[in-house]
């Protein structure tokens, strides 16, 4: 077996190695500063967008505030700024990953990439269910639980840690089927051992919910439920990567036997 390098090994110096990750996160900052000052121009138009589930369910004529003098800049501002870190993920994730590439086995090189590709496309379509179908849901509720004479008027900077919080969150959950995949490859835990706990996570998942998202069950259930139907997807998906992982074992035990054979012969 070829010897697994370190990723601080004798072949580059400690030093160096500093040297290339201040370089490869000067890279990760650029990538985010130039989607930044790609979305600035349209900040205002993002923070329209975004709250947009909220203005299409409130009565007709009622605006959102800024209690702050300087909201109306820096709420768009830090809007633009945590989606640029958001559409900067892929390149983040490519940085991280060259980095410790080379102490890593070819076989786990071949693992990291599909998962890097999944969890970013996961991470991105938790955002979008969060927005087009949890957010219009919870909002709605909110709205038909206010109380008579009662005229919600949302301040824009508490709306926005509201949403981004949201976001996060179900961006998060959906990670799960990577998660649960890199478990039982990592043979930290078996498959029939994840099916045993299965009431477990799935109390896990509504906790979560309880924890992640605003008190109210619908936006509970909202997370608790994709995470334990993630979860199943995940557990279908690792015991078809342990079967591939168990027969690439045998192919490579028998390529051996049989070199260590034809070495005997000859």
């Amino acid at each position: 077996m070829t010897e697994k390098k370190s990723a601080f090994s004798k072949d580059m110096p400690f030093v160096q190695h500093l040297l290339e990750l201040r370089d490869r996160l000067l890279k990760m900052i650029l990538a985010i500063m130039v989607i930044l000052l790609i979305l600035m121009p349209f900040a205002s138009d993002l923070f329209t967008l975004l709250a947009g589930p909220l203005q299409e369910l409130m009565p007709e004529g009622t605006k959102m505030i800024a209690i702050d003098v300087a909201s109306s800049f820096f709420i768009p501002f830090k809007l633009a700024l945590v989606l640029s870190i958001f559409l900067a993920m892929p390149v983040i994730l490519y940085h991280l990953w060259a980095f410790v590439a080379p102490g890593l086995y070819k076989n786990e090189k071949s693992l990291i990439s599909p998962l890097l590709i999944s969890s970013t496309l996961l991470f991105y379509l938790g955002m979008t269910f969060a927005y087009f179908v949890v957010f219009p849901l919870i909002f709605g509720f909110m709205l038909n639980m206010t109380p008579d004479g009662v005229e919600m008027t949302t301040d824009i900077g508490r709306y926005l840690d509201f949403v981004l919080k949201l976001l996060f969150a179900f961006g998060i959950a959906f990670e799960v089927p990577v998660a649960t995949i890199l478990l039982v490859r990592m043979d930290i835990v078996s498959p029939e051992q994840l099916a045993e706990k299965r009431p477990h996570i799935i109390v896990g998942a509504f906790v979560i919910g309880m924890l992640m998202t605003p008190p109210d069950m619908i936006s509970q259930t909202l997370l608790a439920v994709p995470i334990w139907l993630l979860f199943e997807i995940g557990l279908f998906l690792s015991r078809i990567a342990k079967k591939k992982k168990m027969i690439s074992t045998e192919d490579e035990v028998d390529a051996e036997i049989y070199r260590i054979e034809d070495d005997k012969k000859k």
